[in-house]
């Protein structure tokens, strides 16, 4: 059958549109997705993803939780920020949270979310989460999705190597990026070789509560030390840290701390360092700094400080540290499944050095070493190497971070030419090479720093977006781009824009969490000293100028709803408990003329919001969340008087008739 000229001129038509939907303004392709990649993505109404995603929310200090493979924002834990949307911050039962060696802190830099781990794999208990800015590392509860502890590093700033865990969540380790004469003082900057020194913090994790608590710390050189991850399999017990600026300039690092050809992996046997600590090798050092803990109970923190910290110094502990030579200015350090490789990813370098557990041991033995440096044996690089991933000759340029697959895979990101390298880990061989969109930093693939990896997809996150979002301003979102890694070729599925600046992530199967998500706070159990049991115990009590407001909140009313007797110069307290005892349904509460935040409070337990009124008059409150076809309805009045009034206090009892 012969076409017609007006089909062929349709058929013409349809592949000049499709060819324009393609391209950008330049007749450039502009998108690498299939057309099949919406049904690997599309999670159907009512359908759960397969994987929870914790990404690091960058300068927001809070983790985002996204489900994979939709792409699909669930909720923002507030972690080092206030948070107005959940109170966080604000109400005096998380104020504790945030308080630091330098007094109330309400923000901070987060980047690497680490999942605690049992027998090497992630088993969803908790989240572990960093603070670079003021140092201190966070955990959060995987059955509330609330952070529950925070504890500060001391003699550390910069916490960027952190908060890596040992393959059964011993510790989780940090090292500090700007070393500092310690304990700190008022020295000339000058002086840095001579009085700067780093820190490796490693924290002990209780097995049951998870409670955080500083084991030791290991006083190193005065480098900066950037990225850690932790022996596994048969290199269980060593803790790897990359280090750069292994010059020690103390200005322009961009052209001083890169005259080496090689800085140093420090690899740190943990266990042995554990053993020296319980044999009272460690010093204690003068180091203020909080732990603060949430306690689910009465659903109030405390912030508790500390004095002293237990210090190792490498020169009096034989066999604890020693450095691995690896190529300029390392970024990340990673270990495969087996624990055998160690990757060290050389951001000015053209090629990426593989280290062999085995042959560092072997080196250690023979005491085949290249010097040393502050009583810190150097092993020679030639006796550690695995192998050399030769990027040069493929213009790769600006590798960061690597994670692996399980199938005897690696995935490494290339900052400068912006494309994920997928290479054989046993022999350093090429097998793929895929573009990001833009400048892609961390990669993750769901346990892919574990001992075994769930590896069906990997989620680059990339700095920049340029085109692929709707403008915004001088700004866009960052980028996550979801790769489908379950054939040989890596195969982009899904663009979608995140909040903050995500760092870095971790994914867990939502099986190995969704059962055990807390769905009520049962109001039996709890022990908030101004919580109430229902409306009947709502009441109000004066203590000078103090004014304490038992309130209960269900749908759709407050219990009181009405205050009077309230006078300038009160400081009063709304003490509000929900006493819904149903999933999902928590409760708001705002006042006119607060200074803080509403309070968000879910089934079952109590906030407590401070309030100080300054001119008399009538103040309405309300529910803010929305929580029945009445929530307009779910509202109160207060009226302040003159400081000299003499209005006794009094409220609406009618919920008594």
């Amino acid at each position: 059958m012969k076409l017609t000229n007006v089909f062929k001129l349709f058929l013409l038509s349809i592949l000049i549109i499709g060819f324009l939907n393609a391209c950008g303004p330049s007749g450039k392709k502009k998108a690498a997705i299939s057309g099949d990649a919406a049904s690997q993505v599309y999670v159907a109404p009512g359908e759960h993803d397969e994987f929870y995603a914790f990404l690091s929310g960058g300068y927001s200090g809070q983790v985002s939780v996204y489900g994979l493979p939709s792409g699909r924002l669930f909720r923002v834990i507030p972690v080092f920020t206030v948070d107005g949307e959940k109170a966080y911050g604000f109400n005096e039962e998380t104020k504790p949270m945030l308080e630091t060696s330098f007094g109330f802190v309400p923000w901070d830099d987060s980047h690497h979310p680490e999942l605690s781990q049992t027998n090497g794999q992630p088993d969803g208990k908790w989240l572990f989460i960093n603070a670079n800015n003021t140092p201190r590392i966070a955990r959060i509860d995987l059955t509330t999705y609330e952070t529950v502890e925070i504890i500060e590093l001391p003699n550390s700033a910069g916490n960027h190597a952190s908060p890596f865990t040992t393959p059964n969540s011993e510790y989780v380790v940090a090292g500090t990026r700007f070393s500092l004469p310690i304990p700190n003082e008022d020295v000339s900057i000058e002086s840095y070789k001579e009085k700067f020194k780093g820190t490796l913090s490693f924290v002990k994790i209780d097995k049951e509560t998870g409670d955080m608590s500083i084991a030791f710390q290991i006083l190193m050189p005065g480098f900066n030390y950037d990225l850690s991850h932790s022996g596994k399999g048969h290199s269980d017990g060593w803790m790897f840290f990359t280090s750069y600026n292994t010059e020690q300039s103390h200005t322009l690092l961009e052209v001083n701390a890169s005259q080496k050809d090689k800085d140093f992996i420090a690899a740190i046997n943990w266990k042995k360092a554990e053993q020296y600590a319980a044999e009272g090798k460690t010093h204690d050092y003068p180091a203020v700094y909080f732990n603060n803990e949430y306690d689910e109970a009465t659903h109030t923190a405390k912030a508790n400080k500390i004095e002293t910290v237990k210090v190792l110094l490498p020169e009096e502990c034989p066999d604890m540290v020693y450095f691995l030579p690896t190529p300029k200015s390392p970024h990340g350090v990673d270990i495969d499944p087996t624990g055998e490789y160690i990757v060290g990813s050389g951001k000015l370098s053209a090629d990426m050095s593989v280290h062999s557990f085995t042959k560092m041991i072997k080196a250690i033995e023979n005491k085949d070493f290249a010097g040393e440096t502050y009583g810190i044996p150097i092993l020679k690089y030639e006796s550690i190497l695995a192998g050399v991933v030769p990027m040069a000759a493929r213009n790769a340029l600006g590798p960061l971070h690597t994670e692996f697959d399980g199938k005897g895979n690696a995935y490494t990101s290339f900052f400068i030419s912006s494309e994920i390298v997928k290479w054989e880990v046993a022999t350093q061989k090429i097998l793929d090479r895929v573009s990001t969109y833009y400048s892609v930093g961390h990669l993750m693939i769901p346990g892919g720093d574990s001992e075994k990896p769930w590896g069906k997809y990997m989620l680059a996150m990339n700095k920049m977006t340029k085109d692929r979002f709707l403008p915004t301003g001088p700004e866009l979102p960052h980028a996550g781009q979801l790769f489908d890694i379950s054939g040989d070729k890596m195969k982009l599925i899904l663009d979608f824009p995140m909040i903050g600046e995500p760092h870095y992530a971790q994914a867990i199967p939502a099986e190995l969490l969704k059962s055990k998500s807390k769905k009520i706070y049962k109001l039996v159990d709890n022990k908030h000293p101004y919580a109430i049991m229902s409306e009947k115990e709502a009441k109000i009590v004066r203590k000078g100028n103090n004014i304490h407001v038992y309130m209960s909140a269900i749908r759709s009313n407050f219990v009181p709803d009405n205050i009077e007797g309230i006078k300038v110069g009160d400081k009063v307290f709304f003490h509000v408990t929900n006493i819904e005892q149903d999933w999902d349904i928590p409760h708001g509460f705002a006042i006119k003329g607060a200074l803080n935040a509403e309070l968000l409070i879910m089934p079952g337990q109590t906030e407590t919001l401070v309030w100080k009124p300054k001119f008399s008059g009538i103040y309405p409150f309300y529910c803010t969340d929305f929580c029945s076809a009445l929530h307009q309805e779910m509202q109160g009045y207060v009226r302040v008087s003159p400081a000299d009034s003499k209005i006794e206090l009094k409220w609406n009892k009618s919920h008594k008739k």
